[in-house]
């Protein structure tokens, strides 16, 4: 054993001797170099240091280009370098100290320095020197500078060294002045240069970076185009040529791609062809997304084999094959489309590797694929999940390629990823008519800590509202592709311009989504909010029962007064009352009823279908949804609430128009008592006045904020004395068109649109008990009022002010306008412009001092809503 020990021993110092005598040169005190060449020695020292060994740093330094042929020795502490120089041409024999760049600001030296071929304790080479000159005036015309300069020196050192020193000049910017379309014939140049990212120089050129020229960007362009002729029909479509020239004198880049169009092509015959035992095929022919006799889509096409595949794999048959046929004829300009059904290669992912997201989180990009590690592969479904990360908005650029594992049926998926930026701090500034000047601070984060999720926290603070919202959304709750989250919000809001309260709404509400489909989702909703309604009452708005005295009034405390043949004892005697205060603007019974705080405790779902090409400009597309809501799980309200809404858009036979159709709708019916939040209690309906529907322009533009509907005519101040209702269905036609003559990048449409709508069916509180005695519409105690009205010419009974007498008719409103839309990176603003052709004017009514109009609906010509970032 003690043999064995000291052999074991002496082995272990061998090997320490060993490591120590390869190390020794490193630690040499002194290096000499000799011979032609003239390397610091402190680069020579570097390379022995990097290599641990003689024969290492020789070979290094041979490949590098510091000597053409060079011997290493050690002599003692010293170590000898015999070495001559480089014979390649440029060389110059000297090291590079170091690469400086002078007069760049549009970019970090870091930037480019992995591009250049000089550097730092490199052999000096003037030829790589000129080349790395000219890489960076490329760098200088990609960030659109076309017009810079690049300069270079050397200034030499001791010991065989130099600086290599570039000097910029960079001018200003060069763009593309202009962008050119040959053989369209189809479809305008106008309409290709708006699918395209890339903008044309303009005065707007200080704001954007578009206009810069950047060879993948125009790659890209060039996709979008394609895809837009495939979607539309032209099947034989080609770029044939794309030209790129710089013009000095122009001062930027122009454009020039040639097109050929060819014939537009409808679907001739559909077929299908499923080779795949135990697979029903009517499983997959309903997946169809084309019929005989539709324009050539390709899209429909790419979405047909999604869902086909989709289906196939849900069914037990991971390794299907989805593949189109076609056979196009030109004289009949149509396509023959067939699908083929088909069992695949029998290849399974081996591994998933994903690679450049520095900050996202590896699982964050893995879930957007329909399959994992140890599944069989499927193209299709590999192409869905790219297309689902380039959606997501986290990365640059997405690339996913697959490559073979370690057997013929294993394969390596390789995701590579270049994140961005995205949260985004933003103040914003606007007007509305609604709310009056407002502005709003808001922080938002899409991929909080590199996790996918959404966060977002606002504030808000105008002249009639001021709140503030904090939003949380998981994408994929518990792992599965679910997105739950929650809202909690504050909001004032000051409804004096066109009611007479003010309203502040406190709560919460928890969200989970459930896809359903590709279009199809479905989203559940808990809501618990509280409002508190105000009636204000000061001298400048005396709107609650007459308690602040009105200048010019004589007061007035009858003790009694009669009701035609009987006298009442006015119950509100000994106290300062005013006559006819109730017409001076008070607020009517109805809002006054609801003041005080409300609980609405609320369970809900939004079932939502979308099929909208762009959600920030959409062209075409379907995006329609349906909200039942049910109130009355805990809280003060109880009522049954459904609303849907859907838009349709579609480019019309104008490459530039956008034909919008709108239509909205919505029911609440009150599903037992409401009580009185102020102790009082209410007759008449089960509804309260803040779970009516308020329409205004948001239903039909030309109309103020709760501008149409059942109004209380108890007293001359109607207008704003709005009840809401309870049914509302209304549609709108629009088409969108640019404005001429004005570039594109401003982000400036016009519109013109017809409204049509109604709101009615109010089903609230028509009377209050305050005296003990039930009070409804007409005579009765405890109400102090002439003792009959004239309504629309008939004399009836009298209609209290401490009653709310409802003015509801069934008329559709209609009004036509133009709009100007400003869908700018700096917010989005809308200008309306609306005449009311239809509308309800009201009825007479003679309170006692003559007949005035009542109950008729505000209008409002003008509107401007929107917001802008700065």
């Amino acid at each position: 054993m003690k043999t064995k020990r000291l052999k074991r021993l002496a082995a272990v110092s061998v090997a320490t001797l060993g490591a120590i005598s390869l190390v020794t040169p490193v630690l040499a005190q002194e290096i000499v170099v000799r011979g032609s060449s003239r390397v610091d020695p402190e680069t020579i020292r570097s390379y022995i240091t990097s290599a641990g060994s003689l024969e290492g740093a020789r070979r290094n330094m041979i490949q590098a280009g510091l000597f053409s042929s060079v011997s290493l020795s050690q002599q003692g502490g010293r170590i000898i370098v015999n070495g001559t120089s480089p014979r390649q041409a440029g060389r110059t024999g000297t090291t590079i100290n170091r690469v400086v760049v002078e007069g760049n600001k549009k970019f970090k030296k870091e930037a480019v320095e992995s591009e250049l071929e000089s550097r730092a304790r490199q052999p000096l080479d003037m030829r790589a020197v000129q080349a790395d000159a000219e890489r960076i005036r490329e760098y200088y015309r990609r960030i659109g500078r076309g017009n810079a300069t690049v300069t270079y020196r050397t200034v030499q050192l001791p010991n065989g060294r130099a600086d290599v020193v570039f000097t910029v000049e960079e001018g200003s910017k060069t763009g593309v002045v202009a962008i050119n379309f040959v053989g369209n014939n189809a479809v305008s140049s106008t309409r290709l240069r708006n699918l395209m990212q890339t903008g044309e120089m303009n005065w707007l050129s200080f704001l954007k970076t578009n206009d810069v020229y950047d060879p993948d960007r125009v790659a890209a362009d060039q996709e979008l185009i394609r895809r837009y002729y495939l979607k539309n029909g032209y099947a034989d479509f080609q770029i044939t040529s794309t030209d790129v020239r710089f013009d000095r004198e122009a001062g930027g880049y122009i454009i020039t791609m040639t097109l050929n169009e060819g014939n537009q092509y409808r679907v001739g015959q559909v077929g299908f062809d499923s080779r795949v035992p135990g697979l029903d095929p009517s499983l997959l022919q309903g997946e169809i997304q084309t019929d005989p006799g539709d324009v050539y889509n390709a899209e429909a096409v790419e979405k047909t084999l999604t869902k086909m595949t989709t289906e196939a794999v849900r069914r037990g048959h991971p390794f299907v094959s989805v593949r189109p046929t076609g056979s196009r004829d030109p004289a009949s300009q149509t396509v023959n489309l067939g699908f083929v059904v088909e069992d695949g290669p029998r290849v399974y992912v081996e591994r998933i590797v994903v690679r450049g997201n520095t900050r996202t989180r590896d699982y964050v990009v893995r879930r957007e694929l329909d399959l994992g590690e140890g599944d069989p592969l499927n193209k299709v479904l590999l192409d869905r999940g790219e297309r689902r990360l380039n959606n997501l908005g986290f990365f640059k650029k997405v690339r996913v390629t697959t490559e073979p594992g370690s057997s013929a049926d294993r394969v390596i998926v390789n995701i590579d990823v270049e994140d961005q930026a995205t949260g985004a701090f933003s103040i914003a500034g606007g007007y509305s008519t609604a709310d009056g000047a407002i502005g709003e601070v808001s922080i938002t984060e899409s991929n909080f800590l590199g996790r996918g999720q959404f966060v977002r926290l606002a504030g808000q603070l105008g002249q009639r509202s001021r709140g503030v919202d904090f939003s949380f959304t998981e994408p994929y709750f518990l792992g599965y592709r679910m997105a739950a989250g929650f809202d909690l919000f504050s909001k004032y809001s000051d409804q004096t311009l066109y009611a007479r309260y003010e309203n502040q709404t406190t709560g919460g509400q928890l969200r989970l989504g459930l896809p359903l489909t590709e279009e199809l989702g479905v989203t559940l909703r808990y809501s618990l909010y509280e409002q508190k309604l105000k009636v204000p009452n000061t001298w400048s708005r005396p709107y609650n029962d007459c308690s602040v005295p009105i200048p010019g009034l004589t007061p007035m405390n009858p003790d009694t007064y009669q009701d035609g043949n009987q006298t009442i004892v006015n119950p509100q005697r000994g106290t300062a009352q005013y006559p006819y205060c109730a017409y001076n603007g008070e607020a009517g019974i109805a809002v006054k009823e609801s003041q005080g705080r409300t609980l609405t405790s609320l369970v809900g779902l939004t079932l939502a279908y979308n099929t909208v090409d762009n959600l920030r400009d959409p062209r075409s597309g379907i995006y329609a949804e349906i909200k039942p809501d049910y109130a009355g799980v805990g809280g003060d309200s109880n009522f049954v609430r459904v609303t849907g809404e859907a838009r349709a858009y579609k480019e019309l036979f104008f490459d530039d128009v956008v034909g919008v159709l709108k239509l909205q709708g919505g029911h609440i019916e009150g599903t037992g008592k409401n009580g009185s939040s102020n102790g009082l209690t209410s007759f008449g309906g089960n509804l309260r006045l803040v779970d009516h529907f308020f329409m205004g322009p948001s239903l039909v533009r030309g109309f103020a904020p709760s501008g149409i509907g059942p109004r209380d005519i108890s007293s001359p101040d109607s207008g704003m004395n709005a009840l809401g209702g309870t049914t509302y269905f209304g549609a709108s036609v629009e088409a969108q068109f640019p404005i001429p003559f004005l570039p594109r990048d401003l982000g400036l449409k016009g519109a013109i649109f017809a409204d049509a709508g109604t709101l009615f069916g109010y089903s609230g509180p028509r009377g209050l008990d305050l005296s003990g005695d039930g009070i409804f519409q007409g005579t009765a105690p405890g109400c102090y009022a002439p003792s009959s009205i004239t309504v629309g010419g008939k004399v009836v009974s009298a209609v209290q002010p401490e009653c709310v007498a409802v003015h509801d008719k069934k008329i559709i409103r209609s009004s036509i306008g133009a709009s100007i839309l400003w869908n700018s990176p700096l917010g989005p603003i809308r200008f309306d412009y609306a005449y009311a052709l239809t509308k309800d004017n009201g009825t007479m009514v003679d309170y006692g001092y003559g007949p005035v109009r009542v109950g008729k609906d505000q209008t409002q010509a003008f509107r401007f809503s929107g917001g802008t970032r700065f």
